[in-house]
């Protein structure tokens, strides 16, 4: 236990501890059970209390490496401090794996109050931990304790002694020939009662969460975890940018470059004082325009000051001037294709601001139609409803402006009839035998179904097919959405025979799914048999 530092509190259990121990060696009376039983739980609550205090000493490693900007340096450390950790907890938990089996073998459980039924058992102790050719659990321990002192020598410089003495090394045990002659186990667990034991091994899980705070709080200084004084302050001022829009809000932070926690600073900025938090100042005001230049950019000048108290009790000032530039507000529309937009259609817009950077964060309305937003900054989908659409173009809730644009009505598609697996195009016609299917189709427009692909889904929702002969109507049938078969036509068909073709109804579903009539009419085709 080289090296240790230990509260008053630890200083006193550990005398009780050592202080019960000897009076056990002399085989005092077994009135001593009781007060083991109580050194053990103040052992217990001790090591407890330790364990928080590492862990807030790892949070606080970890914490100050992230406000460092997590440099590769401090990281590593940040891993070393995880490793001691899991360390720590390892062997903590082989400690309480054999406590709970001391408990349960070697003193029979606990009763309905949480005691421990056989308390004064000893050769259970004995027969768990030494074993009868001395291969008990206590041999594994011993080197347990051993291998976890000297791993730690790869995180502190610190040269911890075992934890595991053997009584020729113990500076109690030493002094008696009988107790110098017994290993580590025979000195710990031979004609050794159960809270004894219980306190033998809590007192181990106390050394060792001491020995971790302390390789903790040595890691925690490598990355200034702990307290550090500076003996330079400047004076810094953090803006989000230097370039600001009229209208929206200058934000920034005013602060001691190198600060103390002993030092508790008062700031001010253009003669107006400032809201310190932490040692740093909290700056934010809506920026004023005007006087432009002709890059549309107005400067201007942040004038501060901040005083703080030095160690000798002297107030210093610092003082800075720093400029930023106000900028006009303005924005770029972008689009895949220049507008005009289609009526009731999915129009895609992007919609940025260079000049604002981090700050453009915009919001949209329409006059004419409505605005779906994208979850992207910018980038909007307008649906118009009207001839005509206005966008109205805002930021930080001031409008920055607003935006008219022209509104088409959805081109009309073009059809294409198909007989027999054929275009009917061919100013001959089609050969009878072939005729034995109709087909139309409804083609969008080139650009249109360019622009907005979602919004050009059409189709032909149903068709009468006749067959002429001269003048007279032989038979005609009807056929569904897109055509199909008309084989009882084409049984009656002869060479000279014409289809006449009737367009019913055509079809167009937009972005959102919706379907709606197209007004075209009830257009004709003829096509000649031969």
């Amino acid at each position: 236990m080289a090296g240790a530092k230990e509260t008053p509190r630890q200083k006193m259990i550990g005398m009780m501890y050592l202080v019960l121990t000897a009076m056990l060696a002399l085989q005092v009376s077994s009135a001593l059970l009781e007060k083991f039983i109580l050194l053990n739980n103040s052992l217990e609550q001790s090591t407890g209390a330790a364990n928080k205090v590492n862990q807030n000493t790892f949070a606080s490693i970890q914490q100050t490496v992230e406000k460092s900007g997590n440099r590769a340096a401090d990281l590593a450390v940040v891993r070393q401090a995880e490793e001691v950790r899991k360390m720590t907890a390892t062997i903590i938990a082989d400690l309480d794996a054999l406590k709970e089996r001391i408990i349960n073998e070697a003193g029979g459980g606990l009763d309905e109050s949480g005691n421990i039924k056989n308390p004064s058992e000893e050769e259970g102790v004995a027969g768990i931990m030494v074993g009868p050719n001395r291969n008990g659990e206590a041999y594994k321990l011993k080197q347990q304790l051993d291998q976890y002192v000297q791993s730690l020598t790869k995180y502190t410089p610190t040269k911890y002694g075992s934890l595991a003495l053997d009584g020729k090394e113990d500076p109690i045990a030493v002094r008696s020939p009988e107790q110098r002659r017994k290993d580590f186990a025979e000195l710990n667990f031979a004609q050794t009662p159960v809270p004894a034991a219980l306190a033998v091994l809590t007192q181990r899980q106390s050394d060792i969460r001491r020995i971790e705070g302390e390789t903790l709080n040595y890691l925690a200084t490598k990355v200034g975890a702990q307290d550090v004084k500076f003996d330079k302050i400047l004076a810094m001022l953090s803006m989000e940018s230097k370039v600001v829009v009229a209208g929206t809000k200058f934000k920034g932070e005013m602060f001691l470059a190198a600060s103390s926690s002993g030092i508790q600073p008062r700031m001010s900025l253009n003669g107006g004082p400032v809201r310190v938090q932490d040692g740093r100042g909290i700056i934010e005001f809506t920026a004023q325009g005007g006087a432009y230049d002709k890059n549309g950019l107005a400067r201007r000048v942040l004038s501060g000051n901040i005083s703080y108290q030095q160690p000798n009790g002297e107030s210093k000032t610092v003082t800075f001037n720093q400029e930023y530039f106000v900028a006009k507000p303005s924005y770029q529309i972008e689009t895949g294709t220049m507008p005009p937009l289609y009526l009731g259609c999915e129009n895609k817009l992007s919609i940025q601001s260079p000049q604002l950077g981090a700050l453009w964060n915009p919001s949209f309305s329409a006059d004419g139609g409505s605005v779906i937003q994208s979850g992207e900054k910018g980038k909007i989908t307008i649906v118009p409803s009207a001839a005509s659409l206005r966008l109205n173009i805002s930021n930080g809730g001031n409008l920055l402006g607003t935006e008219p644009f022209r509104v088409n009505k959805v081109p009309r598609p073009t059809l294409e009839y198909v007989v027999g697996g054929r275009p009917a195009n061919d100013p001959r016609g089609v050969p009878v035998t072939a005729a034995r299917s109709v087909n139309v189709r409804a083609v969008a427009d080139p650009s249109f179904a360019n622009y907005a692909p979602n919004d050009a889904r059409f189709r032909v929702s149903g068709m009468t097919v006749s067959l002429v002969r001269g003048t007279r109507r032989v038979q005609a049938m009807q056929l569904g959405a897109g055509g199909g078969s008309i084989s009882a036509l084409a049984a009656e068909a002869q060479p000279g025979d014409r289809l006449v073709i009737q367009v019913e109804g055509v079809q167009r579903q937009n972005f959102r799914g919706d379907v709606s009539d197209v007004p075209m009419g009830s257009p004709l085709q003829q096509v000649s048999l031969y």
